[in-house]
């Protein structure tokens, strides 16, 4: 900003915060009044203050090289509540892209949104969902985050409805302690919301919402229709139960009608959203499993470079953050390098990201080998892919066909692509993304047949996101979206 005064670089700050205020009301009045969520190139803007809406407007300016700005974005914003939306998931910034491309100029707005959104407006075009009860059978970490997403997603009440928890646990002051664990979080800190534990009712009072607490040994045993809990989506996070015949106990609970696995599992389809859901009919399967977070990672990127280039082979190797199955000091356990102290070592263990890529994308799991070391690190991981691709390529080639993936296509939920020089594994912490491809560590082979990628991924919270999507597209209460 050459010859501007000190005073005028906060008038112009002042100005685009009152700017991005004004875009945070028209984003919630969106959400809560038309059931519409938007987001800025996926990156989520309800509940976002000011200040990060305009570091999203900076991210989307380098990530698409088109002076995207909070001015623009804000008359669009506003011009939207004056239509007859149905409720929707749309990207404002794919949006102001396409306005700024059409020469749009101020005033124009709702002639061209009229034209864009078409699909959108008006009664006929209104798909009602039927909400659907979810119960979190275990409240472990994914289990907890798990509850922070669905209140927080809650919105109107029209997609998932948190209404139950079940443990195994029981007994005086149960509920406080499970409030306990939710309100805060050593990784992903407080809950930004209430949690009051009401043991009288044995429940959680989150943000308004009741939440059953339900105690029980095996699921034969649950009847939640008591709990005024109907054709419900088991939410299974508890690792117990792995295969089919153990997961359809389930279905014999009262109340129950779907089963989603938060891990792989056997005999039941293992689904990364955004690549293999479509393969799956919810309306003729009950049962689904959402892999593991490694493979949630891999997958997205390595079909979109099979896709592109194709795959002769490669290897597989993850950096994992320390999981609960490993001893926090030295001590027994039945995989001898996992009972070593998981705080002061990087312990090599296996991983099943061979066989888990062939069952989302068949036939190319085979051409890979794997392994995996967990490191000292309580979240964040890093998959490091070395392939073998069937076409020439460069590091500008590779990286720009990531890049568009992770603006353009059926992957822009799975994929964040970094521009950050100095990424770590803390500043991928909480990405809503199961994969974050570097594109600063890419590394290509002069002969542009050899390439190694670095894919993080916050292997709670990124994995999180995708079982919400999953579950959202078994409940069949996916919204329209335009992305």
């Amino acid at each position: 900003m050459p010859n501007i005064s000190y005073d005028e670089m906060v008038q112009n700050r002042i100005a685009h915060e009152k700017l991005a205020t004004r875009s945070i009301k028209a984003i919630n009045d969106l959400w809560y009044d038309k059931g519409i969520e938007m987001v800025l190139f996926r990156n989520q803007l309800i509940d976002k203050r000011a200040s990060e809406i305009l570091s999203l407007h900076n991210y989307a300016h380098k990530m698409v090289g088109k002076p995207i700005d909070v001015e623009a974005t804000t008359a669009l914003l506003e011009a939207m509540l004056t239509l007859d939306l149905c409720p929707a998931r749309m990207d404002i910034g794919r949006l102001a892209s396409e306005w700024l491309e059409s020469g749009g100029q101020a005033g124009s707005e709702i002639a061209f949104l009229e034209k864009q959104l078409a699909g959108f407006i008006g009664p006929e075009n209104y798909t009602p969902t039927q909400p659907k009860d979810v119960v979190l059978y275990g409240f472990g970490r994914i289990g907890r985050l798990l509850a922070r997403e669905l209140i927080m997603q809650d919105g109107r009440g029209e997609q998932l409805r948190l209404r139950a928890i079940v443990t195994r646990d029981k007994g005086t002051g149960m509920a406080e302690k499970r409030a306990s664990l939710l309100r805060v979080d050593s990784v992903h800190g407080a809950f930004p919301g209430t949690v009051e534990a009401d043991e009288e009712n044995n429940a959680l009072i989150i943000d308004g919402h009741m939440v059953h607490l339900i105690t029980a040994q095996q699921p034969e045993d649950i009847d939640y229709t008591q709990y005024g809990i109907n054709n419900a989506l088991v939410i299974d996070n508890t690792g117990a139960f792995r295969d089919k015949e153990a997961l359809s106990r389930h279905l014999k609970s009262k109340g129950a009608s779907k089963v989603l696995l938060t891990a792989p599992g056997k005999g039941v389809p293992n689904i990364v959203h955004g690549v293999n859901q479509t393969m799956f009919n919810p309306k003729e399967s009950d049962i689904f499993s959402a892999a593991s977070c490694t493979t949630n990672a891999i997958v997205p990127v390595l079909k979109v470079v099979n896709d592109i280039l194709g795959i002769e082979k490669g290897h597989i190797e993850t950096v994992h953050a320390f999981t609960n199955d490993q001893n926090l000091v030295d001590n027994m356990h039945s995989k001898y390098r996992r009972g070593r102290s998981a705080a002061t070592n990087m312990v090599i263990t296996e991983t099943g990201a061979g066989s888990a890529i062939d069952k989302a994308i068949p036939g190319l799991g085979p051409k890979f080998t794997s392994n995996a070391i967990r490191v000292p690190v309580p979240d964040g991981s890093l998959a490091i892919l070395n392939l073998q691709v069937s076409k020439h390529t460069t590091l500008d080639g590779i990286n720009e066909i990531m890049r568009k993936a992770a603006l353009e296509g059926d992957l822009v939920e799975q994929i964040n692509y970094s521009i950050s020089n100095e990424l770590v594994s803390s500043d991928i912490i909480g990405n809503s993304c199961p994969a974050i491809y570097d594109s600063k560590a890419t590394q290509v082979h002069p002969d542009g047949m050899s390439v190694v990628l670095y894919v993080w991924y916050d292997n709670e919270y990124g994995y999180t996101r995708q079982v919400m999507r999953l579950s959202k597209y078994i409940a069949q209460v996916q919204r329209k979206r335009y992305y």
